[in-house]
């Protein structure tokens, strides 16, 4: 599998903007960076984002790049959709973030587990009773099972050490029963909408409770492996909180960011502003899911709290912007420091490991040691020249990247739609732009 390292350069690549004044940023303190026309600043991620569009690669992108409390730095190209005439992909497009929702789910239980509703090590079934009693496989090939060594916890739903499986990666008899059962937590466009939905749950509680009649992969707390646990763990958060997860996050997280281009139903009033989701069939690329009449312009089974949001790259720069800052945004805090420093720290159990996600997954692997934190990969060591031990993020099924480096206090987002994610080397090749764009402020 081919290294993607999207983390490192781009953290430290992002003080160009701070060293324009010759400050180093640093979190709650606003700086006075000059509000310099973007191409000035990032002239070579510039190039590369057009470069992207004029070969065909995609038919839009766009990056939001912070340092500090600065102004973010936005870097755009092409249209939201292939047709004549689409509208400029913008900060406020809208895009399909798959497992960039991810953090978000990791975010709320957090808040709950600083509000001690939910303890990290409580078992699952103290939430939902389905779980107290797990088996496990015997072999990839069956589906015979013995009894879990022991219970799922929620620090095993936060960093994928459940056990549990993912119709993306599981397979054999497992995968046919994941299917069966309408263990499919995601939206593609409306022709997939309606065979999933035929057999998928109708509610979030419905989904956990099929969820925990399935065997396990594993021994829950001995072995990472990419899985539906943020899916289950928005039934906890309904659980714990009295409020419907979706309702939670809006209330708890994207209403005090004002993060007000976040849905996990896009509303009609609002479609003008999707982008087209697309795909490739070897080099050539087509539409899978017309904004125009996307799968996510209707009502979701229940909100999928690893894969379910639609958001722009202005929101999920203030939500990153937010973990940056240790909590806090524009004086409104959402959790504390030490809540969020624990959410980006390694919280594996011991002995598990976490290297690398299966392309086109949108996770990523890095050049150095990682851990997993709440809903993200987090470094466990200093890249020389790059990115702080500490630095934590995610990416989506459809590409999109997000990183925060809490230490240098830099943080990037990038939005583009296609499948698969890692049809193009984005995770490698806006790192290295950035990163020349901050050389020539060193020179």
């Amino acid at each position: 599998m081919k290294k993607r390292h999207w983390f490192g350069a781009g953290g430290t690549a992002l003080l160009a903007a701070a060293a324009l004044t010759g400050q180093v940023a640093t979190p709650h303190i606003p700086l006075p960076v000059p509000r310099m026309p973007t191409t000035a600043i990032l002239p070579a991620t510039q190039a590369l984002f057009d470069g992207y569009v004029t070969d065909g690669k995609m038919p839009g992108i766009v990056g939001a790049f912070g340092v500090g409390d600065g102004p973010t730095q936005f870097v755009t190209a092409g249209h939201i959709a292939t047709t004549p005439g689409a509208p400029d992909a913008g900060p406020d497009t809208l895009w399909r973030v798959y497992s960039m929702t991810k953090p978000v789910t990791a975010t709320a239980a957090m808040i709950l587990i600083e509000e001690r509703k939910i303890g990290l090590d409580d078992p699952v079934s103290k939430y939902i009773p389905g779980f107290a009693h797990m088996r496990v496989l015997t072999g990839p090939d069956s589906l015979d099972s013995r009894p879990a060594a022991r219970p799922i916890t929620i620090r095993n739903l936060l960093t994928h050490t459940a056990g549990l499986g993912y119709n993306i990666v599981t397979k054999g008899p497992l995968l046919k029963e994941y299917e069966r059962l309408g263990i499919l937590p995601e939206s593609v466009n409306v022709a997939a909408e309606v065979k999933m939905r035929a057999v998928r749950p109708k509610t979030l509680a419905e989904f956990a409770d099929r969820v925990a009649t399935l065997p396990l992969i594993a021994d829950p707390g001995t072995k990472w492996s990419y899985s539906i646990g943020l899916d289950v763990m928005g039934r906890v958060i309904e659980v714990a909180s009295g409020l419907p997860f979706d309702a939670f996050v809006d209330t708890r997280i994207f209403a005090p960011l004002k993060m007000r281009s976040s849905f996990w139903q896009v509303p009609a009033s609002e479609a003008g502003r999707l982008a087209t989701n697309c795909t490739f069939i070897g080099q050539t690329m087509a539409v899978v899911d017309p904004a125009a009449t996307s799968v996510f312009l209707q009502k979701p089974s229940f909100p999928y709290g690893g894969a379910g949001l639609v958001m722009s790259a202005r929101d999920y720069d203030r939500f990153l912007h937010m973990l940056q800052n240790g909590g806090t945004l524009d004086g409104v805090r959402i959790a504390s420091s030490a809540t969020i420093h624990l959410m980006m720290s390694n919280l594996l159990p011991a002995g598990v490991t976490f290297t690398q996600v299966a392309p086109g997954t949108g996770g990523t692997t890095a050049p150095v040691p990682l851990g997993f934190g709440a809903g993200g990969s987090v470094y466990l060591a200093d890249k020389p020249g790059g990115a702080s031990k500490g630095t934590y993020g995610w990416g989506g099924a459809a590409g999109t990247i997000a990183w925060v480096d809490p230490v240098k206090h830099v943080r990037g987002t990038v939005m583009v739609n296609y499948f698969p994610a890692d049809q193009w080397p984005t995770r490698t090749d806006i790192p290295a732009a950035l990163s020349r764009d901050y050389a020539r402020f060193r020179r």
